[in-house]
């Protein structure tokens, strides 16, 4: 008995590998007989409720019978009943002529009133197109079948977007749809040059990524690098850009972005004249730029939509703003432990006064009052929007107020940690002001151990690993490292647009020059003139 069981395999391990040469042989093309056709698809599915097939006979001499497969709440059901099925089912022409060798034909041609109309022969398209939300017809005695695009369903409507508000500009921002986030880019540059390829990415989820760029204007080295990239990617799912950003950037082991993203249309076009390209991930209102560099990240939209001298103004402002938020704990740090002679006398005696029932080191005070107020900023952002507000601001208060009774922490603490908040909430793009607040740590840290010595020290390191950073080739301190001159004024500032006539160097690719030369203010007579000669003309008239 146990030779004869000897080669013998459980049942469990037989069934699985009848099921799977099944499965083997049914990918390659559809089956001929319609029954077993529906009977694949509902074993594929696991009889799922929302796997719509629709049966129905067409022909007056000779029934043939055919289906409907489509997925319930992705596509447009009024479409599919108006121009679908009523004119399948209701045509005399279609009842008169149809045979079983013009079926298809006759369906594809002279029924269905929809843009988007192909066929698919294998099982892999098919469930692709199913799940996509487009619709299909299944003909008893053939092979193949008719993918017509019915896409639909509930959407979340254009909105203001929520992470970037500007006060002059755009109040359009991107959904989740895909093709509504390109028509929205399309909107606004009205060039064929504005070419878009697609792809698949993820095993499992098939999700649909798109990239945008101009062609002629963007750099065709940067254009094959980020679809190399794309095309390397092989994993199960891909659920937001997220998924994307972290599996092509150049560095993973830095807390500095070195790919944008946005969810503003006027950004992503104004990014892509400029020779960036645009990922666009289906199921997110993020879009993906790159290359990315570290200024472009304390820029705004209305920065260029508001006069050059106030853009400037508020640019530097950000860039100060960063740095406050990243240093200035470690200041306060290093002052009241190694530099008491730096502040004038009389702020450092009442800074002393405050701290003298303080039972810790100001390093142990600040490291404390920092990671309250990230709990707090967290609890802010997890609660329901209408008491996350109000619960951070009043967490903040009460405790503030109490550790200062309580004599846990100093008042000049508490300000100091106020400011460095309210600085990374001013900073405009969330994934650098996270940045500034991880690094923030490093530099309490340093500061505590050789005061200013350690935040100079820990400066250079960043210049220097910031320096050492490239997004898809392009270094991520252009155009400061390397210096380039031509691109200097629209970096820490911004000059007038008539000044700005060349696009960045090093990502522009061979279209460089963006307007003409004497763009500047021409004005051929003054004001006064004008209106004095206006004067005369009327006195002389009277």
């Amino acid at each position: 008995m146990p030779s004869f069981f000897k080669h013998s395999k459980p049942k469990k391990e037989r069934v699985s590998e009848q099921a799977e040469e099944t499965s083997s042989s049914s990918d390659d093309h559809l089956f001929s007989s319609l029954s077993e056709n529906v009977d694949y698809i509902q074993q594929k599915t696991g009889n799922s409720p929302d796997i719509v097939i629709r049966q129905l006979s067409i022909g007056d001499t000779t029934p043939i019978q055919t289906a409907v497969v489509y997925v319930d709440g992705m596509v447009d059901e009024k479409a599919i009943q108006d121009f679908l099925l009523e004119s399948m089912m209701k045509d005399d022409d279609l009842n008169q002529k149809v045979t079983n060798a013009n079926v298809l034909s006759l369906i594809k041609k002279d029924i269905l009133a929809f843009g988007d109309v192909s066929m698919a022969t294998s099982w892999e398209d098919f469930f692709l197109s199913l799940m996509s939300g487009e619709t299909i017809i299944l003909v008893d005695g053939h092979s193949e079948c008719i993918v017509v695009d019915t896409r639909g369903g509930e959407r979340r409507a254009i909105s203001e977007p929520s992470s970037q508000m500007v006060v002059r500009g755009s109040k359009e921002g991107f959904n989740e749809t895909l093709a509504t986030n390109i028509s929205l880019v399309r909107r606004i540059i009205k060039n064929p040059s504005l070419w878009v390829e697609s792809m698949k990415i993820g095993n499992v989820t098939k999700t649909d990524v798109s990239i945008m760029y101009i062609d002629g204007i963007a750099n065709e080295k940067i254009v094959k690098e980020v679809k190399d990239r794309l095309k390397r990617i092989n994993i199960d799912s891909i659920l937001e850009s997220g998924y994307i950003e972290q599996l092509i950037e150049d560095k993973t082991f830095t807390t500095f972005p070195t790919i944008y993203h946005t969810e503003r249309p006027d950004t992503v076009a104004g990014n892509l004249l400029e020779g960036r390209i645009a990922i666009f991930v289906d199921g997110t209102p993020f879009v993906l730029l790159a290359p990315a560099v570290f200024i472009q990240f304390f820029q705004s939209a209305e920065d260029y939509y508001a006069r050059f001298d106030i853009a400037s103004s508020l640019r530097f402002l950000r860039v100060m703003i960063f740095f406050i938020s990243l240093i200035a704990p470690a200041t306060y740090v290093a002052i009241t432990t190694f530099h008491q002679e730096m502040v004038p006398t009389k702020l450092i005696v009442a800074i002393a006064a405050q701290r003298e029932a303080i039972p810790f080191p100001a390093f142990v005070e600040a490291i404390l009052m920092e990671v309250t107020f990230e709990i707090l900023r967290e609890a802010g952002l997890r609660l329901p929007k209408t008491i996350g507000s109000a619960v951070s601001i009043v967490g903040a208060l009460v405790i503030g107020q109490s550790a200062v009774q309580a004599g846990i922490v100093s008042p000049a603490m508490v300000i100091v940690v106020a400011i460095t908040a309210i600085a990374s909430f001013a900073t405009p793009s969330f994934a650098i002001a996270i940045s500034a607040r991880l690094l923030r740590f490093l530099f309490m840290v340093s500061a505590a151990t050789f005061g200013f010595y350690g935040i100079i020290l820990s400066l250079l390191i960043m210049v220097v690993h910031l320096s050492s950073l490239r997004s898809f080739g392009v270094p991520y301190m252009a155009p400061l490292a390397p210096f380039i001159m031509s691109d200097i004024g629209d970096t820490g500032i911004r000059l007038p647009w008539w000044s700005l006539r060349k696009r960045p160097r090093l990502i522009a690719d061979k279209n460089i020059t963006r307007e003409a030369v004497d763009q500047g203010p021409n004005v051929p007579a003054s004001r006064g003139i004008v209106n004095q000669k206006a004067e005369d003309g009327d006195h002389r008239e009277t």
